[in-house]
């Protein structure tokens, strides 16, 4: 590859249809982040094909107004308020938003943090400890527990660890199988733009995966970044291994060996970065083969005030450090088509820093057709997003999280819909002009 270096619950008499949609949609729904002017800094050869379509030098949909912010605009707006807590819930907006939610309320768990004025900032909360699956969702835990496996090898060197995630040969193993969600494959020199499925023998940098797997949303490249925060964590300033290494670790060494370790790279880093266990977290590898080469058991799950509260983190430079805050919040930025909350057309020109994840289930029943985020025993749908709004000029800033399980309904819809009411909410308690953080 060029310009990389070789581093090495059924229910009783039902027919169930379960389908686990951790992603930000299907096959032909795949949205994009991180700044379209990256290319230089991080090599995501993604981002060249984004710029060459934003220029007309090659076809596609070009990005609304609201992706069009540069490297340098994306940046941590909370720096020096970095001690500023979650608020206390405010009733009066807490009342306003159930009120967006309408009749099946009690089917959501909503946060929302208003910090268009930061020394005037408004929460609202409803059901924001309620836990479910909470999809890929879950790669925001995934992204934390890379950074920090970097972070603590390597934790006065910035240069060491941009060389790390830019320079590092990653190569699709087992582990990444199987997926059905496709990625952007790019050829600088000659131009080819493809997009398909991770295989087994596909390469790309460490960063390359990081976009794939929160982009895109690919559980295969999920999978291969989970492989790399454990080897970074077992290996540290010897990472990369060569390929047999990592083969014959992965192999040779026992279960219950491989457990601790996934457990010290996914889990005691959320506690480590004042998060709750207890309302996030990422129990298991996002691929099967993943889940048989490292058989951790447990739940995944999240709670959309646990979720705020790691988008607080992120916006104060505490999810791991600044650095890693940085990069996280750039590679969630999104410069692709816009779906679900984001799909909301009053976000248009807004700044949109995105992830989303769905789990849904079906069985039989009369007069109803199962059909993708609209399940009749489950319907998971969560999105997380920061907006800044508009992108140029930023007036309005606020975060918003919301996990709903709204049975029969499409929730990708419901969910667009919800972001516009936010939206609307938002700028009424602003209507007057607001200071930027």
């Amino acid at each position: 590859m060029h310009g990389l270096q070789e581093k090495v619950s059924p229910l009783a008499g039902a027919r169930i249809v379960v389908v686990l949609c951790a992603a930000l949609g299907s096959t032909a729904v795949a949205a994009g982040a991180y700044p379209l002017d990256g290319y230089e800094t991080t090599g995501i050869r993604r981002l060249l094909a984004a710029q060459l379509v934003q220029s007309g030098e090659l076809g596609g949909q070009k990005q609304p107004p609201g992706a069009l912010l540069s490297l340098a605009e994306v940046d941590l707006r909370l720096l020096e308020r970095s001690d500023f807590p979650l608020p206390d819930a405010d009733p009066e907006l807490t009342g306003r938003v159930v009120r967006v939610l309408g009749a099946e309320a009690d089917r959501y768990g909503v946060a929302v943090l208003d910090l268009t004025d930061p020394d005037n900032p408004r929460y609202a909360e409803h059901r924001a400890r309620h836990t479910q699956n909470v999809g890929s969702l879950g790669k925001l835990v995934v992204a934390l527990a890379l950074f920090q496996a970097l972070a603590d090898v390597w934790p006065d060197d910035l240069a060491k660890r941009t060389a790390v995630l830019r320079e590092t040969a990653v190569t699709a193993d087992a582990f990444s199988q199987t997926d059905h969600h496709t990625v952007r494959f790019f050829e600088p020199e000659t131009k080819a733009l493809a997009r398909r499925t991770i295989r087994v023998g596909d390469r790309g940098s460490l960063y390359e995966y990081l976009d794939w797997m929160l982009s895109p949303s690919s559980n295969s490249a999920a999978a291969m970044v989970m492989r790399e925060a454990m080897l970074l964590r077992e290996f540290g300033g010897a990472y990369p291994p060569p390929e047999e290494t990592i083969r014959a670790f992965f192999a040779e060494t026992p279960k219950s060996d491989l457990i601790a370790l996934f457990e010290r790279t996914f889990v005691a880093p959320l506690g480590r970065n004042g998060l709750d266990v207890d309302l996030l977290r990422q129990s298991s590898f996002l691929t099967q083969q993943g889940k048989r080469l490292v058989p951790v058991s447990g739940e995944s799950y999240g709670s959309a005030r646990e979720l705020i509260r790691f988008l607080l983190l992120l916006e104060q430079g505490r999810i791991v450090d600044e650095f890693s805050s940085r990069e996280i919040k750039r590679l969630i930025y999104l410069t692709d088509r816009r779906i679900r909350y984001a799909a909301s057309p009053a976000l248009a020109s807004s700044a949109v820093y995105f992830k989303s994840g769905s789990f849904y289930q079906c069985q039989e029943e009369e007069g109803f057709e199962c059909k993708p985020y609209a399940g009749n025993v489950k319907n998971f749908m969560n999105s997380a997003a920061i907006v800044e709004h508009p992108a140029e000029g930023r007036r309005l800033f606020y975060m918003v999280a919301i996990l709903s399980n709204v049975l029969r309904r499409n929730s990708a819809g419901a969910h667009a819909e919800i972001a516009t009411a936010l939206q609307r909410l938002v700028e009424s308690l602003h209507s007057g002009g607001a200071a930027k953080p």
